[in-house]
């Protein structure tokens, strides 16, 4: 019986997969766990929405880099199919939680970042599109970016004209890091704003910083250890990597510090079709030996977009 009822029940959700049509939104914050009573605080806020169709499905998160990235999921509504209420309810509520718990005038990681809520990705699973993605993207931003009072930019298809995430951090300097070589330490001295933000006030709370909201497909996140402290070397590797390096067009990559006695290559797979995993490996590997270094096996931060729309349906269909 028990075996015949995990059948109907698979069956249930592969029927319902066909039909759904869900976002997935990246919430990336400037926190990794070194202020656990900020993190709970911030997932409350989601939890305890009246909204059970949101599940956090991740949470990726990284003291060393003091940044941790949430992956929340719903359905789009039915009646408005360029919105889903209860994802923007929840993107919304973590973020003013985030706010609330943590002040970036007293923030430290070897990841860089513009702010306490650093970035916000819209993604659509399932049967949904990129256009409807980018619709709720627009509308979870405006809604942020005015009653939170953030500096917000936009980017991917969020934007009118496709500006990507990585040329607006590169105008904002999120690439230099701001003490002893490779950590970024306190606030951020960027008065004026150039450019201006698309949204939000024109002006930069320190304890706050800027959020960055975008909608495109599925990005992967793969990163891998170097053991090496020679940041140089591994900056070098990690721009081998990318297109602007001499690499794969569709990889961003960044060399940081991760712990005292190596670092890593973190990369954003921006068309994981295209270029994978075993690539990157395989070329991190071989940039690594030119240099007389040694690599790791990579891992990735976030499940698969199948097995993500896998766990949210389960989650949602056992509740």
């Amino acid at each position: 019986m028990a075996d015949n009822a995990n059948l109907v029940g698979a069956a249930m959700v592969t029927e319902i997969t066909r039909e759904a049509k869900l976002a997935c939104c990246k919430i990336y914050i400037s926190e990794g766990g070194r202020n656990a009573l900020a993190l709970d605080s911030i997932e409350r806020a989601a939890k305890h929405l009246p909204e059970p169709e949101v599940g956090i499905i991740n949470r990726w998160k990284d003291e060393i880099y003091n940044r941790v990235g949430y992956t929340i999921v719903s359905r789009f509504d039915p009646h408005c199919s360029f919105d889903s209420k209860p994802l923007r309810n929840a993107a919304a509520a973590m973020v003013e939680a985030a706010f609330a718990s943590i002040d970036l005038r007293s923030h430290c990681g070897t990841h860089p970042r513009l702010g306490v809520v650093d970035h916000i990705c819209f993604h659509p699973l399932a049967r949904a599109s990129l256009d409807q993605a980018a619709g709720l993207a627009k509308s979870a931003a405006a809604d942020i970016a005015c009653r939170l009072q953030v500096p917000t930019y936009l980017y991917g298809a969020a934007h009118d004209e496709g500006r990507s995430v990585d040329s607006i951090r590169r105008e904002l300097g999120y690439y230099k890091p701001n003490s002893l070589g490779y950590q970024w330490k306190g606030g951020l001295n960027l008065e004026p704003l150039n450019p201006n933000p698309d949204l939000g006030p024109t002006q930069v709370t320190q304890s706050k910083g800027i959020l960055i909201i975008g909608a495109t497909g599925w990005v992967g996140t793969y990163n891998v250890p170097i053991f090496s402290t020679n940041i140089e070397l591994v900056r070098r590797i990690a721009r081998g990597l990318s297109g602007r390096g001499g690499g794969f067009d569709s990889v961003q990559a960044i060399g940081l510090m991760h712990g005292e006695d190596r670092a890593e290559v973190a990369c954003n797979l921006l068309d994981p079709m295209q270029v994978g995993s075993d690539q990157i490996q395989a070329r991190v590997e071989r940039l690594a030996g030119e240099e007389g270094l040694a690599a790791g096996k990579g891992y990735f931060t976030d499940f698969s977009p199948d097995k993500i729309v896998d766990l949210y349906l389960n989650s949602t269909s056992s509740s």
